[in-house]
């Protein structure tokens, strides 16, 4: 009997071992299932993503062990057609398996909800302007400055969302683009403003979502850390073609990206390309009729620099 007991022990042992490190490998994988940080803030929700696939794969190993554990070691004989012990209810059992999702919850929710705070996320409730500096020590990214500095040498965005379009003003050289290009390494102020309804900032690559409220403009605050071209999105429905308010992010080096901004400033205001435009005019053009009411798209935007 006692034999069986330490091989029971055993059992349950190494299964919890194996079932822990395995579930620390798979919340280590998860990093690699989402797109490359492309901003000094992405490891914050990245970290978070990671904690919850390590707790999901924790949870579903765990069961999965435990239904094994009792089918290999505890299953009733074939000749055994008995009833099993007859049980009324265990309080204990019942406070431990309440008990520990209450706490799960919490500690997600109190994970999140610092994370959030630590991007500088706003929500509904914020609905004045207010320069909101984001309360982490990791914008520090760049090694070879000082960070009171990096606070200090921001660069100053406008960005203006409207049905359906994304426009961007540089006030430091006094240029409008329909694409957004960020100076590497460099902390980044966009003042975001809706000129219609709910709009959402969305950059995967940068793990930033912010949503942006008519009649209130907002401060946001990140660090673009790895060069390349981006996508934009609107993550929030604006009406009928706002599938097609996506822009470019292209992030380049300080030297590039003031060529850039030199260049943008010499060339004279042209309207923009516009994607919503264009098929709202094929559509009066065409006579289609689609059934539903459809707010015209606003004026393509007079840019410096369309992409």
């Amino acid at each position: 009997m006692k034999i069986r007991q330490i091989l029971n022990f055993l059992t349950l042992a190494t299964g919890a071992v194996a079932v822990t490190f395995t579930s620390l490998w798979i919340g280590k994988q998860a990093y690699y299932w989402l797109p490359p940080q492309g901003a000094a803030e992405s490891h914050l929700i990245d970290d978070l993503f990671s904690f919850l696939v390590t707790l999901g794969a924790l949870i579903f190993l765990g069961v999965t062990a435990t239904l094994l554990y009792s089918i290999t070691f505890h299953r009733a004989r074939p000749t055994d057609f008995s009833d099993g012990p007859h049980i009324e209810g265990n309080i204990t059992l019942e406070v431990v398996w309440t008990a520990i999702p209450i706490m799960l919850v919490l500690w997600i929710a109190g994970y999140s909800y610092q994370v959030y705070e630590q991007m500088g996320i706003q929500g509904p409730s914020h609905q004045i302007h207010l320069h909101n500096p984001m309360k982490m020590e990791s914008v520090a990214v760049v090694e070879d400055k000082d960070p009171a500095a990096i606070v200090e040498d921001v660069e100053h965005i406008d960005v203006s969302a409207k049905q359906w379009a994304w426009v961007f003003h540089y006030p430091e050289k006094n240029v409008t683009s329909t694409e957004l290009h960020l100076p590497q390494d460099s902390r980044v102020r966009l003042n975001l403003h809706s000129e219609d309804v709910l709009h959402g900032f969305y950059i995967p690559a940068f793990r930033l979502k912010q949503d942006i409220i008519p009649g209130h403009d907002l401060d946001f605050e990140f660090t673009p850390i790895r060069p390349g071209a981006y996508d934009l999105t609107d993550s929030q429905y604006s009406g009928t073609y706002f599938a097609t308010m996506r822009a470019k992010v292209i992030v380049e080096s300080p030297s590039q990206y003031q060529q850039w901004l030199s260049k943008a400033a010499s060339q004279e205001l042209t309207p923009a390309p516009n994607q919503a435009a264009s098929e709202y005019a094929q559509k009066l053009e065409n006579g289609i009729n689609s059934g539903w009411k459809t707010v015209k798209p606003a004026t393509p935007p007079l840019v410096n620099f369309s992409g």
